[in-house]
């Protein structure tokens, strides 16, 4: 039986964000927006999960070019394989709560 656990939502966002390339900054506004303002990241909050997702193997950091000092980073297929798992159990939350609701 796979693994089952809840993605924090600022987990959630930052692998969501990721599914395309992105570098922190863009990584923060998409979540903020996404979120509807709910989700702020703080650059060393940030900095501190992209670590320890890249250390789980659910996302990598992009080759800079040069020097440069900015980071990017990508989804990979395992972190979009816990990605959709998650959206998954997001949509059997919703839906339970929804059938629930409608019943009374």
């Amino acid at each position: 039986m796979a693994e089952s656990f809840a993605l924090t939502e600022a987990t959630y966002y930052i692998l969501l964000s990721l599914v395309s390339p992105r570098h922190g900054y863009g990584i923060m506004q998409l979540t903020e927006e996404l979120s509807g303002g709910r989700v702020r990241l703080a650059a060393g909050t940030l900095y501190g999960a992209l670590n320890a997702l890249c250390a789980k193997g659910w996302i990598i950091q992009l080759p800079s070019e040069d020097e440069s000092r900015r980071k990017e980073y990508r989804l990979t297929e395992k972190g979009r394989h816990v990605l959709e798992r998650e959206v998954a159990r997001l949509c059997e939350l919703a839906d339970n709560g929804e059938r629930i609701l409608r019943e009374e």
